[in-house]
C-alpha cells in the first residue's frame, strides 16, 4: 500500500501534449505537469469567480446585497448596437453652419386640457432624483444647470426642496406612493406633477434610502425618524388600476386648476400594455425607465435581473401609443442608461419625444471624478469604479448627507458643468439630425437607423445593416 501511494496519479483521460500546457512569460505555468488549464483555472460556465464571490457574500450577510449606481449585467443590449445612416444620395443633408435644426420640445400639450404645457429649449431634462439620495448642493446645482440651458429637473421622492425650487426655472413635483411631504401648496408651485408607479432600476418595488442618509432634514421632510432605513410603499394608496388612476388624475387637475401637465413614470416591464393603460387613463406624459436606469440604492438582484432594456421599451411604448390613437396627444419620454447626445438621438429616432438623464448628469457634477482619493480608498474603490451611492459616504459630496462631504460641491462650478454637458449633448443630437437631413430633432425616425447586431434588430425592429430588413427569428 505504501508503494502504491508513492505512484504518480494516473489521470482518467489522455494526457495533453506539451503544446496544450499553458505557458507563462518565460516559463511553464505553476501547476502540475499535464493538468489541463481548464482544470487548473476553474473555468466553469456557471460557477465563475463572480458567482462564487456572490455566494460567499450572501452567506456572510444573510440577506441580499444592496448597492447604488446601475446594472452590471453586461448582456444588456447597448445603444452602440445601433448606427445612423445619414443622407447621401436618396436624401439631402443640411449644411452644418448655414442651416438650423430646431430643438424646441413641448411636453404635455397634446391633450388640450393643460393651460401651461412644458416648453423646453432642448429635448433633454434632468431625471427625478430625490433629496436624500442626493445632497442639497447636488440638487441645487442640477437645478441651476438645467435652468441655464432652458430645461427642467424633477424633485424625485421626498418632497420639494426649497434650494431646488429656487434653482429650477421649471420643476416637476414627484408624487410617490409614500406621499412624502405631500403638500397642496407645493403641488401648485410645481410646473408639472409626476405620479410614480415604478422605476427602471427596481421595478415592482418602492424606493430605498438607508439610514445613514436619513439626516434630520431628510427625516423632517419625510416624517420619518432620523437614522432609520426608509423603504417606500410599492402601490399608491389612492389607486389600484386604470379606473382609480383616472379619478386621481382628475383630482390633481382640479387641485392645480388644469394648469400643469400630469406625468406618469414607470419601470420598463410590459410597456406595450402599461403605456396604453396610462395613456387611456388621461396622463399627458409617460416616462418609460429602462433596465439600465440608475438609483441611489437597490437590491443588486433587481438592478441586474429585472426590467427590459431601454431601446426595446421605447419601440414598444411608441407602438402602443400609435395603436391606441394617443401619439400626438401623450408625450413619450425615454430614460435609462442614456450617456450622450448620440444615445439621446437614437432614442428620439426610436420614437421618444424627449429623454431624461440621471447618472450622466451626476457624472457631470463630479461623480467618480479623480479627486479625494482617500475617500474612495475608504470605500474600497477608486475613481471610475465607484458605485457606493447607498453608503452616504460619497467622496465628491453628491450622494451624501454628511455636511463636510456635501461642502465639496461648488454649486456654481458644478451647475456650469451640468449646463455644458447638456449643451454638448444637444449639439451632438443636432449634428446627427442635420446629417440625416432633418430640420428638427423630432423628425428623426427609425428609418434613419440600422442595427449592427441581430439582437438589436430583433429588440427594436430596426433594419439590420447590410440587408435592410429587420431580423426575425
Amino acid at each position: 500500500m505504501a508503494d502504491d501511494m508513492k505512484k504518480p496519479y494516473e489521470y482518467p483521460f489522455e494526457m495533453p501534449s506539451e503544446d496544450a500546457v499553458a505557458m507563462k512569460d518565460g516559463g511553464v505555468e505553476d501547476r502540475p505537469a499535464g493538468v489541463p488549464k481548464s482544470y487548473a483555472r476553474g473555468e466553469s460556465v456557471s460557477w465563475t469567480p463572480e458567482s462564487i464571490s456572490e455566494i460567499h457574500a450572501l452567506s456572510r450577510l444573510g440577506r441580499y446585497q444592496i448597492r447604488g449606481f446601475n446594472s452590471f449585467n453586461h448582456r444588456l443590449p447597448s445603444f452602440d448596437d445601433l448606427t445612423f445612416v445619414p443622407a447621401t444620395m436618396t436624401r439631402l443633408p443640411l449644411e452644418g453652419y448655414r442651416e438650423s435644426c430646431d430643438t424646441k420640445t413641448v411636453l404635455g400639450g397634446g391633450s388640450g386640457l393643460v393651460e401651461n404645457p412644458l416648453e423646453l429649449d432642448i429635448p433633454i431634462y434632468i431625471a427625478s432624483m430625490s433629496f436624500g439620495a442626493l445632497s442639497a448642493n447636488a440638487k441645487a446645482a442640477l437645478g441651476y444647470g438645467a435652468s441655464k440651458v432652458g430645461t427642467l429637473t424633477c424633485t424625485g421622492e421626498g418632497g420639494m426642496l426649497e434650494d431646488e425650487r429656487r434653482a429650477s426655472r421649471t420643476l416637476v413635483y414627484q408624487m410617490t406612493p409614500s406621499r412624502y411631504m405631500l403638500d397642496l401648496a407645493h403641488l401648485r408651485m410645481a410646473d408639472a406633477i409626476e405620479l410614480v408607479v415604478g422605476q427602471g432600476a427596481k421595478p415592482g418595488t418602492g424606493g430605498l434610502l438607508l439610514g445613514m442618509k436619513v439626516s434630520e432634514r431628510v427625516a423632517g421632510m419625510r416624517s420619518l425618524p432620523s437614522g432609520v432605513d426608509q423603504r417606500s410603499t410599492v402601490r399608491h394608496p389612492d389607486f389600484l388600476g386604470a379606473d382609480d388612476m383616472q379619478v386621481k388624475i382628475e383630482e390633481l387637475r382640479e387641485a392645480t386648476d388644469y394648469k400643469v401637465p400630469i406625468f406618469l413614470k414607470m419601470g420598463a416591464t410590459r410597456p406595450r400594455y402599461d403605456v396604453a393603460i396610462a395613456a387611456k387613463a388621461g396622463v399627458d406624459v409617460v416616462v418609460v425607465d429602462g433596465a439600465e436606469g440608475g438609483t441611489g440604492a437597490s437590491p443588486e438582484l433587481l438592478l441586474n435581473h429585472t426590467g427590459i432594456p431601454t431601446m426595446t421599451a421605447i419601440r414598444a411604448a411608441r407602438e402602443a401609443l400609435d395603436e391606441c390613437g394617443m401619439s400626438g396627444k401623450v408625450s413619450l419620454v425615454a430614460a435609462g442608461g442614456i450617456r450622450s447626445g448620440t444615445d439621446a438621438a437614437k432614442c428620439l429616432a426610436l420614437g421618444a419625444d424627449a429623454v431624461m438623464v440621471g447618472t450622466g448628469s451626476l457624472i457631470a457634477l463630479g461623480c467618480n471624478s479623480p479627486r479625494y482619493f482617500d475617500g474612495y480608498e475608504a470605500l474600497g474603490t477608486e475613481p471610475g469604479r465607484c458605485h457606493h451611492c447607498h453608503t452616504g459616504l460619497c467622496p465628491v459630496g453628491i450622494a451624501t448627507q454628511e455636511p463636510e462631504l456635501e461642502e465639496r460641491i461648488d454649486v456654481p462650478a458644478a451647475a456650469e458643468r451640468v449646463a455644458r454637458y447638456l449643451t454638448a449633448m444637444t449639439m451632438e443630437i443636432t449634428l446627427l439630425a442635420k446629417a440625416c437631413g432633418k430640420s428638427s430633432v423630432h423628425n428623426l425616425e427609425v428609418e434613419d437607423l440600422r442595427a449592427l447586431s441581430t439582437e438589436a434588430s430583433a429588440f427594436t425592429g430596426v433594419k439590420l445593416a447590410g440587408i435592410d430588413r429587420p431580423f426575425s427569428w
